[in-house]
């Protein structure tokens, strides 16, 4: 049986008397996405925050490829492979959707930042980033400032700049937020090309894209996993319908 790449065991986060994170177990298959759905409040950005390395659970471990990582820091778990993107956008917005990609790579390669005048040219740097740019569907728009793109073209490139990192593990944090169908439409089918390189967990509201993309489904209520399983599972389940999805 395959390993999985990611392991959440008895997680527990609390503020106080407050406990956003209640003894959540879960994990990651390889060449899968699993989907994180719940109400607003229900602890997913907590969650999401604990297994990238933003915020110490108070309890229990995150396994990344075998390895306990609950301690290393955000820049340690990148190396290790696990990349994120976020729900509010972190692009440069003065630069091109190129050299946005451009700052991932020159990360991943560990170079020291040099201002855009001597690397305008160099090739290591633009033709990975091109490459992650045509996976997103965005090589037509390379060389536009992050200012002239669609909402849309934002989170794709998001997403671009992500995989630039070259990621084994990715966290999606809402990456349909705010887009019209056309949109959600095409981020969807960029997302189904990309699970046979790289592993998901996807938060999202959007349950059409959610049922689409999910190979395994958990869903989150105060902090506490009530259902994990496929698709077919969690609709027929009357305790999520009861809880998140209604009728």
């Amino acid at each position: 049986m395959t390993e999985p790449l990611l392991v959440l065991e008895g997680l527990h986060k609390s503020f106080g008397a407050l406990r956003a994170t209640d003894n959540v177990s879960l994990d990651l298959a390889p060449a899968s996405i699993h989907a994180l759905i719940g109400p607003n409040g229900a602890g997913k950005s907590t969650l999401i925050a604990q297994i990238a390395g933003s915020l110490k659970p108070t309890a229990g471990t995150v396994r990344l490829l075998g390895q306990d990582i609950t301690a290393l820091s955000v820049p340690k778990r990148a190396q290790l492979g696990l990349g994120r993107t976020f729900q509010v956008s972190s692009l440069a917005m003065a630069f091109s959707a190129l050299r946005n990609v451009m700052l991932a790579v020159q990360a991943r390669q560990h170079a020291t930042f040099r201002f855009w005048h001597p690397v305008r040219g160099d090739r290591s740097l633009i033709d990975p980033a091109m490459a992650q740019l045509e996976r997103v569907g965005l090589a037509e728009r390379a060389h536009l400032p992050v200012t002239a793109l669609s909402h849309g073209e934002r989170r794709q490139l998001e997403l671009a700049v992500a995989l630039a990192l070259e990621p084994k593990v990715l966290l999606l944090d809402e990456p349909m937020a705010g887009l019209g169908g056309e949109d959600s439409e095409r981020m969807t089918e960029v997302l189904t090309g990309l699970r046979q390189d790289v592993a998901m967990l996807l938060v999202e509201h959007d349950m059409d894209a959610v049922f689409r993309l999910a190979d395994r489904i958990s869903v989150l209520v105060y902090g506490r996993v009530i259902a994990s399983g496929s698709v077919e599972d969690i609709r027929a389940s009357q305790e999520v319908r009861d809880a998140y999805l209604g009728e």
